[in-house]
């Protein structure tokens, strides 16, 4: 939670900072106060720390309070959200197993109320489809990416801030960039997604629903995420993830018809080729004198 709350600082407003600030300066403070004494403290009103809870993507001023007692509290591990030092392999497995079920299946619950056929739209008349990712969220783009392109649409993959704030820059109306990010807190991300908007480029964005990115975004898959990102590395809900862009590139593939699936053919045969080659037996070694 203090981790998100710092990525989101400059996103909001003056006074809504001032509470972030003094949040993040007194943690421990913050778990035993009341809105008013917060408020007091940051020399703000009292709805400017409940308004400071939902821009970052809280309920209001009783969750801020739990996020921050889970944040505060030490680990028994570090390695994954439902497991303990304590537990055996056989429970360690199942709780992981188990963990990456039930996001699959929340993802599943919720995709009814996604916007695919926006998407689909967008992705199918798209230039070029742009993935964007940082960190973790990175190797969910460049995984997306690998299969996109198969379907004979160019797609680049940036995982670097500089290079995502330039392609943003320089970003055309017939662009689509699918902007993956588990907290979607970082300010500098948010900001490619407007500069690209203000080109007249499509933002999808698969993140929190309450992060600064999220606000940005031309489309929103809300993914959201029972981590907490600032101790784990995101694992079940990056498999949620990666199971929606695996439809995505699914559904896209049947908008195009039979072009997609010429294009998949061919590539397809190009990997098949290359594996026969490899498997022919070369030349008889010349005789050694």
């Amino acid at each position: 939670m203090l981790s998100r709350i710092e990525q989101q600082q400059q996103a909001l407003s003056a006074a809504e900072r001032r509470v972030a600030a003094w949040v993040l300066a007194h943690p421990r403070q913050a778990l035993d106060a009341s809105v008013a004494e917060v408020a007091r403290a940051a020399g703000t009103s009292d709805p400017t720390v409940i308004r400071f809870c939902r821009s970052v993507g809280l309920a209001g001023f009783r969750e801020l309070k739990t996020r921050l007692a889970e944040a505060l509290s030490r680990p028994a591990s570090y390695l994954h959200r439902d497991v303990s030092a304590d537990d055996g392999t056989g429970d360690a497995v199942a709780k992981v197993m188990d963990s990456s079920i039930q996001a699959l299946m929340d993802m599943r619950a919720a995709a009814s109320a996604m916007p695919f056929e926006a998407a689909l739209q967008a992705l199918a008349a798209a230039r070029q489809l742009v993935f964007v990712g940082l960190g973790a969220s990175g190797s969910v783009a460049q995984d997306a990416a690998q299969k996109f392109f198969r379907l004979g649409i160019p797609c680049p993959v940036t995982t670097d801030l500089p290079t995502i704030l330039q392609l943003a820059a320089v970003a055309d109306p017939r662009d689509v960039l699918l902007f993956v990010s588990h907290s979607g807190g970082w300010a500098d991300l948010a900001r490619a997604a407007r500069t690209a908007r203000a080109r007249q480029a499509t933002v999808i964005a698969l993140t929190d629903p309450g992060s600064p990115l999220a606000a940005e975004a031309t489309l929103l898959f809300e993914c959201r995420t029972s981590e907490d990102t600032s101790l784990y590395t995101p694992m079940s809900s990056r498999l949620a993830q990666l199971a929606l862009l695996d439809a995505l590139q699914v559904t896209l593939a049947l908008r195009l018809g039979e072009a997609a699936s010429a294009h998949l053919r061919r590539s397809k045969q190009a990997l098949a080729e290359s594996a026969a080659r490899a498997l022919r037996p070369g030349p008889p070694a010349a005789p050694q004198a």
